[in-house]
């Protein structure tokens, strides 16, 4: 048994439900296609597939090997499309939903690198301040921040982003640098507010360990591009995601501060349907999100 042909073979009949289909795919009798998948139920020790007369499922272990298997094939396309003479660029377009704040303003400046580099593959970017059901409405992937509750979806940590307390020069110029937690109770705050309330601020540091701190400001926001415009006018300090002010932190027009109280970083996570088997344009553009983001985790 070649065991790499065994495992896409299986892969194949996971993703398409049906033995005989797949066996048409590839011009060979169905018990062709049964011997593969026997063999490697036999070199596994367990069984992949539960079969009746009239329908086709994984068990919990076929689940767990076809994720597995799945990722594995991917990763192999992904290599040789990138590293063999005369395979096939990656292609088509790649659907995918991320945070309206984080698409403008970090991920669609630095878009022009990954055509350059994937010339044939599209990118249709969609609002995801909403949650998106990725199976309905047919996107490939979604890029979340921070823990995720859907177990259901296939989730890959793909970097991270420091959580960082910020001002504007000019503020800090007029009011001066807070120096520890408390010096911020004379400082205006840059409120987030969620469904909750306004979002305390998450410390890390100091003998105490990580706390939470609760600012008071006069503006309050659920927009992430608003509460950036706030900070860029002088209302105050704000914790936010390093992404947001990158490029006013590089421009010199915004200051990080108090970082020896910066919590642990905002994880960040590429999510896809269950039970699908990853397209390389897929990969190559995961792979693409992940180098930016750590770009983040080395400032």
């Amino acid at each position: 048994m070649d065991r790499l042909d065994a495992i896409k073979i299986f892969v194949r009949v996971g993703e398409s439900g049906s033995v005989s289909a797949v066996a048409r795919e590839l011009g060979v009798g169905q018990p062709a296609v049964s011997k593969q998948v026997a063999s490697l139920e036999a070199h596994l020790g367990a069984q992949l597939l539960m079969r009746t007369s009239r329908n086709l499922s994984l068990t919990e272990a076929g689940r767990d090997f076809y994720e597995s298997g799945a990722r594995l094939i991917g990763d192999l396309e992904a290599t040789e499309s990138r590293v063999g003479r005369g395979q096939a660029s990656p292609s088509g377009v790649v659907r995918v939903t991320v945070a309206h704040a984080f698409s403008r303003l970090y991920v669609v400046p630095r878009l022009p690198k990954f055509f350059a580099r994937y010339p044939d593959v599209g990118v249709e970017m969609l609002d995801s301040d909403r949650t998106s059901n990725l199976v309905e409405e047919g996107i490939d992937l979604a890029i979340r921040n921070g823990a995720l509750t859907d177990s259901s979806l296939v989730a890959k940590k793909i970097g991270s982003s420091p959580a960082v307390l910020v001002a504007s020069t000019e503020y800090l110029s007029r009011r001066g640098e807070p120096t520890k937690p408390s010096d911020c109770d004379s400082h205006d705050a840059v409120l987030f507010v969620a469904q909750e309330g306004v979002r305390p601020w998450r410390l890390g540091g100091g003998r105490l360990g990580p706390v939470s701190y609760q600012p008071r400001g006069s503006f309050r926001t659920n927009d992430a591009e608003q509460m950036r415009e706030a900070v860029l006018a002088g209302l105050g300090i704000t914790q936010a995601p390093l992404w947001l002010f990158s490029r006013d932190l590089a421009a010199g027009s915004v200051k990080r501060i108090l970082m020896d109280y910066e919590p642990a970083p905002v994880p960040i996570s590429a999510v896809r349907p269950p039970g699908r088997r990853m397209a390389v344009k897929v990969l190559v553009f995961i792979e693409f999100l992940a180098e930016l983001l750590a770009e983040l985790s080395e400032k």
